[in-house]
């Protein structure tokens, strides 16, 4: 064998050993891809699919519907049909109301991460992210149903002052009461404005300020003669009633103490009235765990939430169904959740003096000296 037939021998060998080469490499990145991309090992294998776990809420123990969805199971259904019927959401192929509802009611009641609860409904994460925000667009209409007040024109003397001899006739020109600037809040517990997109370190006073002076937040402004209450940490005010300063205020405060003057006088019943803030605040706080750990939405979603945890608040309360949320409220008026602190004063007390005015000064002296009156009343009554 000539040397020029064994070099073309050498150069075919290597040609055969580059191609299988080639072919190796390319076997080895299309198992890679196909293991990666296309064969998938069954995630979503629980044999309790969300169909029958969300009958078995609907139907087992009442409690059992509560615990998951923080109302009760005819609740749940209105809410689903008000939410489909009034407010355009729509079942799917493979999700019907009640679990987009019910899944939107978990996130919020319990602060599930996308991932607990694309395994707790056996569904894709991005599944339940596009539900979840379905649903939102749909709150979005009825939390502007919702949370507004009953009595636009505020001509209404509220029940809880006219029924209560503490309260009426010396405070029968107050209509609700105003929490952090952002919220307002009837005395039957119900949220009738809210405001959010303030960062947390934003004192009372510039958030109150701002609100009643920007026309686009419409903020209800009450009629001449009708005032809210604020607390000490807002500027006073034409139509805002603050306590008077420096004087014993909170209800804990007089607990085995009697109050000490006019003013103090006025101050407990003051703060009797704003309870009911303290109350509405527990019982929201302690329903919807998302408010107290959001996950990461984006700011203009966490807004959302915040709202729609505030209208399922409202609707709850209007609903004709008992709510176990509500029960120990109502059976027991002076009850504070513990979810909720007493206000605190934050900020510069001369910053919040510099912005006020005297409109109210003398409806609380007139107030006071009302309180005082009947108070002398009852006692040449009782001796």
């Amino acid at each position: 064998m000539d040397l020029c037939a064994i070099r073309n021998r050498i150069r075919k060998r290597r040609k055969n050993s580059a191609f299988w080469d080639s072919v190796a490499c390319a076997l080895g990145y299309t198992s890679i891809y196909y293991v990666k991309y296309i064969y998938k090992i069954p995630c979503m294998t629980s044999f309790q699919k969300v169909e029958n776990w969300m009958h078995e809420m609907l139907t087992g123990h009442e409690k059992c519907c509560f615990n998951m969805f923080r109302m009760t199971r005819c609740t749940f259904r209105q809410l689903c049909i008000d939410l489909e019927s009034k407010y355009g959401l729509l079942p799917s192929e493979r999700m019907s109301i009640l679990e987009k509802v019910g899944l939107f009611v978990y996130i919020l009641s319990k602060a599930q991460s996308n991932r607990d609860a694309h395994e707790r409904f056996q569904h894709s994460g991005e599944t339940v992210s596009r539900i979840f925000k379905e649903v939102l667009d749909a709150m979005d209409g009825l939390s502007r149903d919702i949370l507004r007040p009953r009595d636009p024109e505020f001509k209404e003397i509220p029940s809880q002052i006219v029924d209560d001899t503490r309260y009426m006739p010396h405070f029968k020109r107050i209509n609700c009461d105003i929490e952090e600037g952002k919220e307002h809040l009837h005395f039957d517990l119900l949220f009738t404005y809210v405001l959010t997109g303030w960062e947390g370190s934003a004192h009372d006073s510039r958030i109150f300020l701002d609100t009643i002076g920007n026309p686009s937040l419409n903020f209800p402004k009450l009629p001449p003669g009708k005032y809210y209450l604020v607390d000490k940490g807002y500027p006073e005010r034409e139509g805002y009633l603050t306590p008077y300063h420096k004087k014993r205020y909170h209800q804990t405060e007089f607990h085995g103490a009697i109050p000490r003057g006019p003013r103090e006088i006025f101050n407990r019943a003051h703060s009797s009235l704003r309870s009911c803030i303290e109350r509405s605040f527990g019982i929201l706080k302690a329903r919807w765990e998302i408010l107290r750990t959001m996950p990461k939405y984006s700011l203009q979603d966490q807004n959302r939430i915040v709202c729609a945890c505030f209208a399922l608040h409202n609707y709850i309360r209007l609903s004709k169904v008992p709510d176990p949320g509500f029960k120990i409220i109502d059976e027991d008026p002076t009850f504070i959740p513990p979810e909720v602190s007493m206000d605190v004063e934050c900020g510069s007390t001369q910053e919040v003096q510099r912005v006020s005015t005297n409109e109210m000064t003398k409806v609380r002296e007139e107030i006071t000296t009302s309180l005082m009156r009947s108070r002398r009343r009852r006692r040449r009554r009782s001796s």
